[in-house]
């Protein structure tokens, strides 16, 4: 009895609100905890792009064209992989639109963000890897700040627990599985997430700064610690999904995140043993106004023929592009 007491005094509480309306106006904190880590990603893959020499906030063009396609597809995925919730007899057809009420997957996000950047880069000139690269820790610090909204939305729970920290689900809930007591706790899968990728964010700043790692390959390292954490949490939680061959969608998604992830990385390894010239593609490149265009600003025209080494030493104190 004194541990039930325990657990329950020890327990994380859900909120009791996942919502404010201001008028007519409803705001689902559920959105703005994917807006807000929209924002961070976008303000710190600026910071990364821009030390590497990028035209300062190129990003937001890139964001416009990869953002949408990501929640579409996002959107797409979830509802794909959850058929049930949406179509079939007395399934509400209209809630595959409501995405505020939450169901959004984060492998969906990924192939249709890879589009729009893919696009996006084309657009500016900015290399497709590059992008990526300064994309990894951000993205997965947005990812983190998500998965408070499934905290609102009392969404995503893991299996029962009686440790300290279980998470606390209004009976009332539909999500709340038939024939358990009120009081039980849950795994906070939505914390061993956010602490996973947070924890994932240092790792990736740390290992790039530590290796120069580029050409794709920090992007790589953020597919393999996303998805391998993924194949934990996605393990204990008890919302319903498709089953193939005893395995969640998920799982499935998230093991071919990791050998995809291992894939990229040692591929662009040996395709690519050097640095990356510049974040620009090669003849799209961007310089600030007033700023050394060629090496002719450096070098005296009129000199003669035999200047030709003092020419060849002025190029090459340029900055390779």
């Amino acid at each position: 009895m004194m541990n039930a007491a325990l657990s329950v005094v020890a327990s994380i509480p859900s909120p009791t609100v996942s919502y404010i309306d201001l008028g007519p106006l409803r705001i689902h904190f559920y959105a703005l905890c994917i807006i807000a880590g929209i924002v961070i990603a976008v303000l710190l893959t600026n910071h990364r792009l821009t030390k590497r020499g990028a035209e300062p906030w190129v990003v937001i063009d890139i964001a416009l064209l990869a953002v949408p396609l990501a929640i579409i597809a996002a959107r797409i995925y979830h509802v794909a992989t959850h058929p049930g919730f949406y179509f079939g007899e007395g399934a509400d057809f209209w809630a595959v639109f409501r995405i505020w009420e939450g169901g959004i997957a984060i492998y969906g996000a990924l192939i249709g963000g890879a589009v729009g950047a893919w696009l996006g880069c084309r657009w500016t000139g900015i290399r497709f890897w590059s992008f990526a690269d300064a994309l990894a820790p951000g993205l997965l610090l947005a990812q983190a700040i998500g998965r408070f909204g499934n905290w609102f939305n009392q969404e995503l729970f893991g299996l029962p627990t009686d440790l300290p920290w279980g998470l606390e689900i209004d009976p009332a809930n539909s999500a709340f599985p038939a024939g358990l007591a009120p009081d039980t706790l849950f795994h906070p899968t939505f914390l061993y997430e956010v602490l996973w990728n947070g924890l994932g964010v240092l790792f990736l700043l740390w290992v790039g700064r530590r290796f120069t790692l580029q050409w794709g390959r920090l992007f790589a390292l953020y597919l393999v610690w996303y998805s391998a954490g993924r194949i934990l949490w996605e393990s204990i939680r008890i919302d319903p999904s498709e089953i193939y061959l005893g395995l969640r969608t998920n799982v499935w998604a998230a093991i071919a995140g990791v050998v995809l992830g291992l894939v990229i990385f040692f591929v662009q390894k040996r395709r690519h043993p050097g640095l990356e010239p510049s974040p620009y593609v090669s003849g799209r490149e961007w310089s600030p106004e007033g700023a050394v265009q060629s090496a002719e600003d450096f070098v005296d025209t009129s000199a003669p023929p035999s200047a030709g080494a003092d020419t060849q030493d002025a190029t090459s104190a340029l900055p390779t592009k």
